[in-house]
């Protein structure tokens, strides 16, 4: 019903009117990515054999090809193999890939101390980042044009991201999707991630001119949220839509907590003995959930309420078993903020592009080149 609603709308007209200025040749973009940051040694290598250097751009040497080197922390700086410097920069010869703690990476590494032990930096050329981020948030096998609105979420996520971060002297974002993307090095690249990468070459997400907060996540359980809502924020294009992805079994999820469990992540409740949604969405998400413990109560609101207490979404009912356990059963996977990605799918499989899809989940948006800086 959604989609013939949608498509009786005409919505997809808004398509005509995005500004396309796609030219053939983009700039080269690097990336600065922390796959390891604050620890105290870290794991690199190369496929080939690697030039290294120092922070000056002094060659040291070569590390010899498949071969694993522990950097560390010392004082004044790292040390790796036989050298001490301030910093190494380690260089694939030929086409190899960087080795950095347990994964391959293109590119290639910036091993630098930190206020908290040395970090591990991935400089790798954005479009290449893409192809494994692609793989790394959707399933590679799902229609192309999910794939292609994934490149361009994550391209644009991951230059806002720079942006955000310009006075940041090591690293633009790290590897994990707890607050970046998930970049799992060339393991998640596959032939479907170069082609949605490569076919949306250099194209980003923009509102009023300025590049989006282009946030995304596994499925909303029937309704996107407005960012105000969860974050507080008030970006005017992350707005709530109806969704596509309420019949989705993998975002059907139930969990039980004693309320022993409930109090060692809120201690300052002491035993808890009632949890009770407070407020909610326009669209059903809970928003303020209080936490009534023998020594006091704390009222979680907008992401706390998923995060604190782990959970896959804030759309949930509670419930009390008969043994006194709490029984949260919910819909939904993520901040449900931005593009669905499962809601992706399913309008890729119904016949919707990559433009279509994106013009759905991020209202007043235009497509726009790389603007180099």
């Amino acid at each position: 019903m959604l989609f013939s609603q949608i498509k009786g709308r005409h919505w997809w007209l808004g398509i005509l009117l995005w500004i396309v200025l796609i030219t053939p040749a983009q700039a080269s973009v690097i990336l600065r990515v922390a796959i390891q940051k604050g620890v105290n040694q870290v794991k690199v290598g190369s496929s080939t054999s690697a030039v290294v250097k120092d922070g000056s751009g002094r060659t040291l040497g070569q590390l010899p090809s498949m071969s694993a080197f522990y950097a560390q922390a010392v004082p004044g700086g790292v040390a790796l193999n036989n050298w001490q410097s301030g910093l190494f920069w380690i260089e694939p010869t030929g086409k190899g890939f960087v080795y950095i703690n347990d994964r391959w990476y293109r590119g290639r590494t910036l091993v630098v101390p930190t206020e908290k032990g040395i970090a591990a930096v991935n400089w790798v050329d954005l479009e290449e980042y893409l192809y494994s981020v692609i793989g790394g948030e959707m399933d590679t096998a799902w229609p192309l044009e999910a794939l292609k609105a994934q490149a361009i979420t994550a391209r644009t996520f991951a230059l806002y991201e720079r942006e955000r971060q310009r006075n940041n002297p090591i690293y633009d974002l790290g590897a994990s999707p707890d607050h970046w993307q998930m970049y799992q090095g060339v393991s998640s690249e596959s032939r479907s991630t170069y082609a949605a990468a490569d076919a949306t070459g250099g194209q980003v997400l923009t509102y009023k001119n300025k590049i989006i907060l282009s946030v995304f996540h596994n499925c909303s359980g029937g309704h996107t949220e407005n960012v105000e809502d969860v974050w507080g924020s008030t970006e005017p294009y992350l707005r709530g839509v109806q969704d596509f992805d309420q019949d989705v079994r993998e975002c059907n999820w139930v969990k039980t907590f004693s309320p022993a469990e409930i109090s060692t992540e809120i201690p300052e409740v002491g035993n808890v003995q009632q949890m009770i949604p407070e407020t909610f969405s326009p669209f059903g998400s809970v928003t303020a959930l209080k936490i009534v413990g023998d020594k006091g109560m704390k009222e979680l609101k907008g992401e706390d309420v998923r995060t604190v207490l782990r959970l896959k979404s804030t759309r949930f009912t509670v419930s009390k078993s008969a043994n006194g356990s709490f029984v949260l059963q919910g819909h939904g996977w993520g901040h449900s903020i931005g593009m669905s990605q499962w809601g992706a799918y399913n309008m890729a499989r119904h016949g919707y592009n990559h433009l279509q899809i994106l013009n759905y989940y991020y209202q007043g948006v235009a497509l726009a080149p790389i603007q180099s800086k």
